[in-house]
């Protein structure tokens, strides 16, 4: 019997295939192609490589890339400072004031016209003109651009930090805590922000302050959602496992490992809440318990704009124009940041 199991193994071993040249061809005389998006790239790599592959996110980027630019830059443009009000004397020594002139460059007046103006002011420059005190409105409308964005970048900033870390705990523990925290969270929607801007008022001086603490109150709420849903889904995965295992604190599970995989959702978030504060201190602006004179934002001077829109009907136009390209910016950012984060399958 075990001659027998012998000759088999043995005919087996004699049988084994020799190559010969020519039987195979070696990889690198081959053409062949890689496709560019699956290429060995960073998962941050691959997001600006979408990202930038969206034509309405890159308008959208560009839009707001110079308005920011000009908000920074633009109230320096001219000699006149945003509470300035433009006046000169005359030839006959009299105190002229610039109040109501409208948009009006002199030399592409006098290039098209071939006339110059006839008036006091014909050398002065008003890109977007004067409002009815004779104040630049190219200086404020810039600078009331700066003051939407510092207010909306600020208020979002903390209202992530504050959301982001309410929502991220509420979905780590769970149960009996999770219950109580979500809530809160319901109670705190369920008030109009209306109510919250009149209680304010009575107990806050209009100004910035209280345009801030009102999108503190309020803004965060969606923040949380979005990190409590990112939980719940990462939460049971297998390396958060190990980590409970190896015996790693809560914190660290929370803000080391699970933090940095929903900070993508939270960012496109963050795209769509910028427009929602510039648009909400715009309106608290507009009904008067906003930005206090001398200063300006976008909702101060369409609430200037509004209120001699009669007589000088190009007042309104700048600042509604800035605030619609704000809007339309972030939105296309945060669209195209979204697909870019989580592309479907015929994008990529």
């Amino acid at each position: 019997m075990a001659k027998k199991n012998i000759q088999p193994a043995a005919a087996a071993a004699q049988s084994v295939y020799t190559p010969v040249p020519g039987d195979f061809e070696l990889l690198h005389r081959r053409d062949i192609r890689t496709d560019a998006n699956f290429a060995s790239q960073s998962y941050w790599k691959g997001v600006f490589t979408h990202f930038f592959k969206n034509k309405r996110a890159v308008v959208g980027l560009i839009i707001i890339t110079v308005i920011i630019l000009l908000a920074l830059f633009g109230p320096i443009m001219n000699s006149y400072d945003y509470k300035d009000i433009v006046q000169f004397r005359n030839e006959k020594n009299k105190r002229v004031v610039a109040k109501g002139i409208a948009p009006r460059i002199p030399g592409l007046h006098k290039l098209l016209t071939g006339e110059e103006y006839d008036d006091s002011f014909k050398d002065l420059t008003f890109l977007f003109g004067t409002d009815d005190l004779g104040r630049d409105l190219w200086t404020r409308t810039w600078y009331g651009a700066r003051v939407s964005l510092a207010i909306a970048f600020i208020t979002i900033f903390i209202d992530m930090i504050i959301g982001m870390s309410y929502g991220l705990i509420s979905g780590y523990f769970g149960g009996l805590a999770d219950n109580i925290m979500q809530r809160f969270v319901e109670i705190a929607n369920s008030v109009p922000r209306l109510v919250i801007v009149s209680v304010l008022a009575i107990f806050m001086p209009k100004g910035m302050a209280l345009v801030v603490v009102a999108l503190l109150l309020t803004e965060w709420i969606g923040m949380s959602k979005i990190a409590r849903a990112e939980m719940l889904k990462i939460k049971e995965q297998e390396y958060v496992l190990a980590s409970r295992t190896l015996g790693a604190r809560n914190s660290h599970i929370i803000f080391r490992e699970i933090l940095p995989n929903t900070i993508g959702p939270i960012i496109t978030q963050v795209m769509f809440s910028i427009p929602t504060a510039i648009f909400t201190e715009a309106f608290l602006s507009f009904v008067g318990v906003g930005i206090v004179l001398p200063h300006c934002s976008v909702g101060t001077l369409i609430e200037d704009g509004f209120n001699n829109i009669t007589t000088l009907p190009y007042q309104i136009l700048p600042p509604i124009i800035v605030l619609a390209l704000l809007m339309l910016g972030f939105n296309f950012i945060g669209d195209g940041l979204r697909e870019a984060l989580a592309p479907k399958l015929e994008d990529m």
